[in-house]
Protein backbone atom coordinates (compact mmCIF):
# COMPACT_ATOMS: atom_id res chain seq x y z
CA UNK A 1 0.00 0.00 0.00
CA UNK A 2 1.19 3.48 -0.65
CA UNK A 3 1.10 6.62 1.41
CA UNK A 4 -0.05 10.18 0.18
CA UNK A 5 0.31 13.74 1.26
CA UNK A 6 -2.55 15.39 0.13
CA UNK A 7 -4.82 18.92 0.86
CA UNK A 8 -8.76 19.07 1.32
CA UNK A 9 -10.30 20.17 -0.20
CA UNK A 10 -9.69 17.11 -2.46
CA UNK A 11 -9.70 16.74 -5.86
CA UNK A 12 -11.61 13.77 -7.83
CA UNK A 13 -8.05 12.43 -8.91
CA UNK A 14 -6.84 12.57 -5.34
CA UNK A 15 -10.01 10.65 -4.21
CA UNK A 16 -9.96 8.25 -6.99
CA UNK A 17 -6.00 7.01 -6.64
CA UNK A 18 -6.39 6.23 -2.75
CA UNK A 19 -7.02 2.29 -2.07
CA UNK A 20 -8.14 0.80 0.71
CA UNK A 21 -4.82 0.45 3.14
CA UNK A 22 -3.36 3.75 2.11
CA UNK A 23 -1.69 6.02 4.92
CA UNK A 24 -2.96 9.54 4.09
CA UNK A 25 -1.43 12.88 5.90
CA UNK A 26 -4.26 15.16 4.92
CA UNK A 27 -3.51 19.21 5.33
CA UNK A 28 -5.91 21.84 4.30
CA UNK A 29 -9.70 22.62 5.39
CA UNK A 30 -12.13 19.94 6.47
CA UNK A 31 -15.36 20.53 8.25
CA UNK A 32 -16.60 18.22 11.13
CA UNK A 33 -20.60 17.11 11.50
CA UNK A 34 -22.11 14.48 13.45
CA UNK A 35 -25.34 13.09 13.24
CA UNK A 36 -27.85 16.55 14.26
CA UNK A 37 -25.83 18.77 11.59
CA UNK A 38 -26.06 16.04 9.00
CA UNK A 39 -29.73 16.10 9.50
CA UNK A 40 -30.04 19.89 9.50
CA UNK A 41 -27.90 19.77 6.58
CA UNK A 42 -30.18 17.72 4.35
CA UNK A 43 -32.76 19.58 5.84
CA UNK A 44 -31.02 22.98 3.92
CA UNK A 45 -31.14 20.77 0.82
CA UNK A 46 -34.69 19.88 0.65
CA UNK A 47 -35.45 23.59 1.45
CA UNK A 48 -33.21 24.19 -1.79
CA UNK A 49 -31.02 26.39 1.03
CA UNK A 50 -27.05 27.07 0.52
CA UNK A 51 -25.09 24.99 2.75
CA UNK A 52 -22.86 26.13 5.17
CA UNK A 53 -19.48 25.32 3.56
CA UNK A 54 -19.14 24.17 -0.24
CA UNK A 55 -19.43 20.49 -0.40
CA UNK A 56 -17.15 20.47 -4.04
CA UNK A 57 -14.04 17.93 -2.80
CA UNK A 58 -15.06 18.62 1.23
CA UNK A 59 -13.68 16.30 4.02
CA UNK A 60 -16.58 15.34 6.97
CA UNK A 61 -15.01 14.48 10.26
CA UNK A 62 -17.66 12.87 12.35
CA UNK A 63 -16.70 14.26 15.80
CA UNK A 64 -17.70 16.14 18.64
CA UNK A 65 -14.92 17.40 19.80
CA UNK A 66 -14.33 18.37 23.42
CA UNK A 67 -13.74 22.18 24.59
CA UNK A 68 -10.71 23.64 23.79
CA UNK A 69 -7.85 23.89 26.66
CA UNK A 70 -5.99 27.35 26.82
CA UNK A 71 -3.57 27.61 23.77
CA UNK A 72 -4.94 25.10 21.73
CA UNK A 73 -7.62 25.68 19.03
CA UNK A 74 -9.79 22.70 19.96
CA UNK A 75 -9.82 19.36 23.22
CA UNK A 76 -9.49 16.47 22.25
CA UNK A 77 -10.98 15.16 18.46
CA UNK A 78 -11.45 11.78 18.33
CA UNK A 79 -13.44 9.94 15.74
CA UNK A 80 -17.52 9.00 16.83
CA UNK A 81 -18.83 5.72 14.96
CA UNK A 82 -19.82 6.28 11.36
CA UNK A 83 -22.92 4.31 10.69
CA UNK A 84 -24.72 6.75 12.30
CA UNK A 85 -24.35 9.39 9.11
CA UNK A 86 -24.78 6.46 6.70
CA UNK A 87 -28.21 7.60 5.94
CA UNK A 88 -27.19 11.14 5.28
CA UNK A 89 -23.68 10.51 3.07
CA UNK A 90 -24.86 9.03 0.04
CA UNK A 91 -26.46 12.38 -1.02
CA UNK A 92 -23.50 14.86 0.37
CA UNK A 93 -21.13 12.69 -2.04
CA UNK A 94 -23.87 12.98 -5.02
CA UNK A 95 -23.50 16.61 -4.54
CA UNK A 96 -19.25 17.00 -4.21
CA UNK A 97 -18.38 15.42 -0.83
CA UNK A 98 -15.34 13.77 -1.73
CA UNK A 99 -14.80 11.52 1.85
CA UNK A 100 -15.58 11.54 5.01
CA UNK A 101 -13.67 10.38 8.31
CA UNK A 102 -14.66 8.41 11.35
CA UNK A 103 -14.54 4.92 12.37
CA UNK A 104 -16.43 1.49 12.13
CA UNK A 105 -18.33 0.19 8.89
CA UNK A 106 -20.34 1.52 6.30
CA UNK A 107 -23.12 0.36 4.86
CA UNK A 108 -23.73 -1.03 1.10
CA UNK A 109 -25.22 2.35 0.36
CA UNK A 110 -22.19 4.30 1.39
CA UNK A 111 -20.07 1.87 -0.23
CA UNK A 112 -21.93 2.57 -3.12
CA UNK A 113 -21.82 5.99 -3.27
CA UNK A 114 -18.06 6.39 -3.13
CA UNK A 115 -17.73 4.28 -6.58
CA UNK A 116 -20.45 6.22 -7.86
CA UNK A 117 -18.99 9.80 -7.15
CA UNK A 118 -15.17 8.99 -6.68
CA UNK A 119 -15.22 9.27 -2.91
CA UNK A 120 -12.89 7.72 -0.23
CA UNK A 121 -14.07 7.09 3.35
CA UNK A 122 -10.49 7.14 5.94
CA UNK A 123 -10.04 6.05 9.05
CA UNK A 124 -9.09 8.04 11.96
CA UNK A 125 -7.54 6.13 14.99
CA UNK A 126 -10.23 6.12 17.58
CA UNK A 127 -9.09 6.61 21.44
CA UNK A 128 -6.40 8.82 20.08
CA UNK A 129 -8.53 12.06 20.07
CA UNK A 130 -5.77 13.80 22.09
CA UNK A 131 -3.18 13.12 19.65
CA UNK A 132 -4.86 13.79 16.96
CA UNK A 133 -6.01 17.40 18.37
CA UNK A 134 -2.41 18.23 18.02
CA UNK A 135 -3.26 17.87 14.06
CA UNK A 136 -5.16 20.86 14.72
CA UNK A 137 -3.92 24.36 13.97
CA UNK A 138 -7.20 25.88 14.24
CA UNK A 139 -10.70 25.65 14.43
CA UNK A 140 -13.90 27.92 14.31
CA UNK A 141 -17.80 27.37 14.43
CA UNK A 142 -18.99 27.26 10.92
CA UNK A 143 -23.07 26.64 11.53
CA UNK A 144 -25.28 25.36 14.43
CA UNK A 145 -23.90 27.12 16.89
CA UNK A 146 -26.42 26.01 19.50
CA UNK A 147 -25.66 22.11 18.90
CA UNK A 148 -22.40 22.37 21.39
CA UNK A 149 -19.66 20.18 20.61
CA UNK A 150 -21.88 18.28 17.30
CA UNK A 151 -21.46 22.30 15.83
CA UNK A 152 -19.88 22.00 12.28
CA UNK A 153 -16.74 23.37 12.59
CA UNK A 154 -14.03 24.34 10.09
CA UNK A 155 -11.04 22.42 11.42
CA UNK A 156 -7.20 23.69 9.35
CA UNK A 157 -5.26 20.67 9.26
CA UNK A 158 -1.59 19.80 8.73
CA UNK A 159 -0.64 16.33 8.32
CA UNK A 160 -3.66 14.71 10.13
CA UNK A 161 -2.99 10.80 9.98
CA UNK A 162 -5.37 9.31 8.09
CA UNK A 163 -5.82 5.12 6.69
CA UNK A 164 -8.26 4.65 3.79
CA UNK A 165 -11.26 1.99 5.18
CA UNK A 166 -13.02 2.30 1.45
CA UNK A 167 -11.93 3.33 -1.82
CA UNK A 168 -13.82 4.86 -4.58
CA UNK A 169 -13.27 0.98 -6.69
CA UNK A 170 -14.62 -0.65 -4.44
CA UNK A 171 -11.93 -1.43 -1.31
CA UNK A 172 -12.85 -2.27 1.97
CA UNK A 173 -10.23 -2.83 4.29
CA UNK A 174 -12.37 -4.60 6.97
CA UNK A 175 -13.45 -7.41 4.30
CA UNK A 176 -10.08 -7.46 2.92
CA UNK A 177 -7.43 -5.86 5.31
CA UNK A 178 -4.01 -5.85 4.19
CA UNK A 179 -1.75 -6.41 7.91
CA UNK A 180 1.49 -5.16 6.12
CA UNK A 181 -0.11 -1.78 5.41
CA UNK A 182 -1.11 -1.36 8.87
CA UNK A 183 1.91 -2.71 10.38
CA UNK A 184 0.64 -5.80 11.74
CA UNK A 185 2.25 -8.38 9.35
Amino acid sequence: MAEYHLNAPLSDGDARKLRAGDVVYLTGIIYTARDAAHKRLIDLLDAGKELPFPLKGAVIYYVGPAPAPEGRPIGSAGPTTSYRMDSYAPRLHSLGAKASIGKGKRDEAVKQALKDHGGVYFGATGGAGALISMRIEAARVVAFDDLGTEAIRELKVKEFPLLVINDACGGDLYVQPDLKAVGLE
